[in-house]
């Protein structure tokens, strides 16, 4: 099984426009157009049900300290911790991927109430990802996010991040996950249903010394 995106390669840089934040050179951040990437994917195996995604950062910083902070930086050896920006389950089989932007197109303060379904997959469920918790307690911006957000790192981080677009091919026909349901909820509830994975990893710094 194989996942790509017309929009980058495999462990190459990713679009501005695919990422919720980038870089402004005078106050650091400004929204990006936040449109999910572009994914086709092949080789479902036989025996498939359903299909799962899940998209990653692996780099998030463990400590929030001087993140976005004037005067400091975040070092490339701080200890990481995974950041989950997009969650979907109950794919079909059939579906062979997802069109750039067609299940998020701009930034939604709060997050999305009812996250577009890829054409192929009208019945997927979309979780909760991480930025529920990043942006809690935020007057602004604070809400349920569901669906894809894409990148925003640090703007002061050392460490270019990678955003890892993994697929699974699972022998059920529904996701065994009720309500509000996170990645890790997912990865639990598929353990021995798995026949097949494939990952697409790109990456995204908001650091212009990067």
């Amino acid at each position: 099984m194989e996942i790509t995106s017309p929009g980058f390669a495999h462990e190459g840089s990713i679009p501005p426009e695919f990422a919720f934040g980038k870089h402004d050179p005078e106050t650091h951040f400004t929204f990006s157009d936040n449109r999910n990437p572009p994914l086709v994917w092949s080789g479902v195996p036989d025996g498939c049900r359903s299909l799962a995604l899940i998209v990653v950062d692996p780099d998030a910083p463990t400590v929030p300290d001087d993140v976005n902070k004037e005067g400091a930086v975040v070092p490339a050896d701080l200890p990481r911790a995974d950041f989950h920006h997009w969650v979907m389950v109950d794919i079909p089989p059939t579906c062979t991927g997802v069109a750039a932007g067609e299940c998020s197109d701009g930034v939604t303060p709060g997050g999305k109430k009812s996250p577009v379904n890829p054409a192929g997959a009208p019945a997927a469920r979309q979780g909760v990802t991480d930025y529920t918790g990043w942006f809690a307690g935020d007057p602004k911006m604070g809400g349920t996010y569901r669906g894809y957000d894409g990148p925003a790192p640090p703007w002061n981080d050392q460490r270019v991040h990678r955003y890892h677009f993994m697929l699974f091919a699972l022998d059920i026909d529904t996701c065994p996950v009720k309500g509000e349901f996170t990645a890790a909820d997912v990865r639990q509830a598929i353990e021995g249903h798995v026949l097949a994975e494939a990952t697409l990893t790109g990456t995204y710094t908001m650091n212009p010394d990067l």
